[in-house]
């Protein structure tokens, strides 16, 4: 586990930090689709991503998931530490966007990590902020956008995210995550297609001049 720590965050963490997390977090390697963390469960943990992608989406009333970002090696979700301190529940979902490698860092040993590990607070520090540029930039693109430039970034972040350029989704999923309809969705699909942006199949859609 350390040997993987250091190639991810030893640029981050002091040597010592490095050592801790080794000694209490728990390595995991999760196949895709697999759901981390669900909203209303109690937090218990931080991933720190070591490879592999994982998205978190919120939920309205009705049950519609909306995108907010992706974690991707190198990164945690801080965010989920922020609410643990303030004794919430999880607001967010965690789903492994392909097969992943984290290490779970239980939130009992982290609390004074602050004040020992300066660059620990520094790691938090540029987390949140990372963090709250992609839920502006979300609300920017929800309130501003028009769908169908949200639905080409949402495509091209997918082929960034999992370096392919056929990329096996559906696109009921793709409502649920841009929040609109299915029908909305496969009309703009459909659109693209005619204009050669890209290539529809069954439950695929090859990005072959999405740009």
């Amino acid at each position: 586990m350390i040997v993987e720590l250091k190639k991810h965050f030893g640029n981050t963490f002091e040597t010592a930090l490095l050592e801790e997390i080794a000694q209490v977090g728990t390595l995991r390697s999760v196949p895709a689709e697999v759901e981390l963390m669900d909203i209303g469960q109690t937090i218990k943990g931080v991933p720190l991503m070591l490879g592999g992608a994982v998205k978190i989406s919120r939920e309205d009333s009705e049950g519609n998931e909306l995108l907010l970002y992706y974690l991707e090696a190198g990164e945690s979700c801080t965010m989920t530490f922020a609410w643990e301190l303030g004794q919430q529940k999880s607001k967010i979902r965690a789903v492994t966007e392909m097969p992943s490698e984290l290490i779970m860092v239980p939130l009992s040993v982290m609390e004074n990590w602050s004040d020992r590990y300066p660059s620990w607070r520094q790691f938090l520090f540029k987390s949140y902020q990372k963090r709250m540029d992609e839920l502006l930039e979300t609300l920017d693109s929800i309130a501003f956008d028009q769908l169908e430039k949200r639905l080409s970034d949402y495509l091209l972040e997918k082929k960034r995210i999992t370096k392919q350029t056929t990329l096996p989704i559906t696109h009921q999923t793709i409502a649920q995550d841009l929040h609109s309809s299915r029908v909305v969705i496969s009309r703009l699909l459909k659109r693209m297609e005619k204009n050669q942006k890209i290539r529809l199949h069954r439950n695929a859609i090859e990005l072959n001049g999405l740009v």
